[in-house]
């Protein structure tokens, strides 16, 4: 029985129960309210049930446990409470469950090691507690693991080095205990691995290189040191290289795969002379918070104005021309309601990507890949008329990152400033429909402190396309400010389509006081 992405409303009728030889029910992509009814527990024939992206509220039945024959379950994308039932580990037979953003919390139960089937578990987006559990690594035929903005802590068990048959893993988001790599040595199958914001040390181990499938790498957002490894150069298939914000150092290496065609290397501590293939005009690199040595008669496009976002941040620095700025995040030149022109800001941004302006007064930096996007864009549009503001064409774009995005301002006069940070979400829908029920989550930092944590647009606003300011004082005391717009892993996914998650701001405006 399918009524899917119908945007059918009300509770789930009672009248399904005497469908007693139902064994596939798929509710997904609807606005069901009410919780989820216990009495779907009777259904003992059901092998696939799905109940994703809804407005489903309440806790998860225990009776759903009885369902022994299922071989599929997803109730992610819902308003759920409480914690998973310990009777969902007897649903022995079970191959996929999909529990991301359902809004379930606590400890993952000790019985779900008896799930020794399990293929794929999306479990990212809850407030899950408690050490990520050893017994995952018993999960022989775990083939997608994706563990990332709970609560959870590390480290990650040393049992992942049993789960062999993974091909997809993600884990991200740990912030206490310090985890060892040391499980990826038997992984050889991997084409995704991402483990970022984990709190990983010490030096990215060779053996990553033995990977020959892996496609996609991030090791961002880590505590890793010494140099990158020579063997990452035999990763034929490797086409996105993300290891920004660590603490590697050295010179970049002389050469690197023919595939690679993104290489996030921000926010380490390499230096000395950039490599030639950098000339390479399809590749996408971002080196900014580094220590190289950029010429700055290089024209190409992977240089270009390098230089301002080193480390030292040096241009102008020491002899400041400005006071201010205004940028217009991912759109034309704007002049608002009281006369501030905002300046154009819409390059053509990409996951290894930065700019800096012509008059060096400010720089922008964009990290990450949509990665279950077929078309990522790292602008929003909207032709909309915003409340709340007299300035509607401000929010009409917005700059978009599924990682990290960073403005600068660049060679500012030392001193108190006010910066002030427009939003409006303009990607959900407020009528009852599935296409309403995602949640874009971000955390934002000015000048290296948290300002905003788990930030959510729509639910500060109060509705989409509702214009909304947070404004803050910031002391610029060596001519350059930082405003890091970062995602920690919160936040629906796949809502109303696939990549639609991370930072969005449309317009900043900075002023000294």
């Amino acid at each position: 029985m399918k009524v899917y992405a119908l945007d059918k409303t009300g509770e789930i009728p009672e009248e399904l129960a005497n469908l007693t030889y139902l064994f596939d029910l798929n509710l997904g992509q609807n606005y069901l309210t009410g919780p989820i009814p216990a009495f779907l527990g009777k259904l003992t024939r059901m092998q696939y049930l799905s109940l994703g992206i809804n407005k489903l509220s309440g806790p998860i039945p225990k009776e759903l446990g009885n369902l022994q024959k299922l071989i599929s379950l997803s109730f992610s994308s819902n308003s759920l409470n409480g914690t998973l039932p310990p009777e969902l580990g007897n649903l022995t037979a079970l191959e996929q469950l999909y529990i991301d953003s359902s809004g379930v919390s606590g400890e993952i139960p000790s019985t779900f090691r008896k799930l020794q089937n399990l293929q794929k578990l999306w479990a990212s987006d809850n407030q899950f507690t408690g050490r990520i559990p050893d017994f995952i690594g018993s999960w022989k035929n775990l083939i997608d693991l994706r563990l990332q903005g709970n609560a959870l802590k590390g480290p990650i068990p040393s049992s992942f080095s049993n789960l062999t048959s993974l091909t997809q893993l993600r884990v991200s988001d740990i912030t206490s205990g310090v985890s060892s790599l040391s499980f990826l040595k038997n992984l050889k199958n991997l084409t995704q691995l991402v483990l970022r914001n984990n709190m990983i040390f010490g030096e990215i181990p060779s053996y990553i290189g033995e990977n020959s499938g892996l496609q996609y790498l991030d090791l961002s957002f880590n505590k890793f040191t010494g140099r990158i490894p020579n063997s990452l150069q035999n990763l034929s298939s490797l086409t996105f290289l993300f290891l920004g914000n660590n603490n590697l150092s050295g010179k970049l290496p002389s050469q690197k795969s023919a595939s690679l065609a993104y290489i996030d290397l921000s926010y380490n501590r390499f230096s000395g002379a950039l490599p030639t293939w950098l000339g390479d005009k399809n590749l996408k690199v971002n080196l900014v918070g580094n220590y190289f040595t950029a010429n700055e008669t290089d024209n190409s496009l992977s240089t270009r104005g390098l230089s301002c976002l080193q480390r030292t941040f040096p241009c102008n620095r020491g002899a400041p021309r400005y006071s201010g700025f205004a940028i217009n995040c991912g759109g034309q030149q704007e002049t608002s309601a009281i006369g501030v022109v905002y300046e154009q800001e819409n390059e053509t941004l990409n996951a290894a990507s930065f700019y800096v302006s012509n008059t060096q007064n400010w720089g922008v930096s964009d990290t990450g890949y949509y990665m279950d996007s077929n078309n990522p864009t790292y602008i929003a549009t909207s032709q909309s008329q915003f409340t709340k503001t007299l300035d509607s064409e401000l929010y009409q774009t917005a700059r978009l990152s599924p990682s990290s995005l960073r403005y600068y301002g660049l060679g500012l006069e030392n001193g108190p400033y006010a910066v002030n940070l427009q939003f409006a979400e303009t990607m959900f829908v407020d009528s009852p429909s599935w296409k309403s029920v995602g949640r874009r989550i971000f955390d934002v930092y000015v000048q290296g402190q948290k300002v905003l944590t788990d930030f959510d647009i729509r639910k500060e606003a109060g509705g989409s396309n509702i214009a909304v300011v947070k404004s803050f004082k910031a002391n610029v005391t060596e001519n350059f400010l930082d405003i890091h717009f970062f995602w920690t892993g919160k936040g629906t996914c796949c809502i109303p389509r696939q990549g639609t998650y991370g930072p969005l701001v449309s317009a900043i405006s900075v002023n000294q006081l």
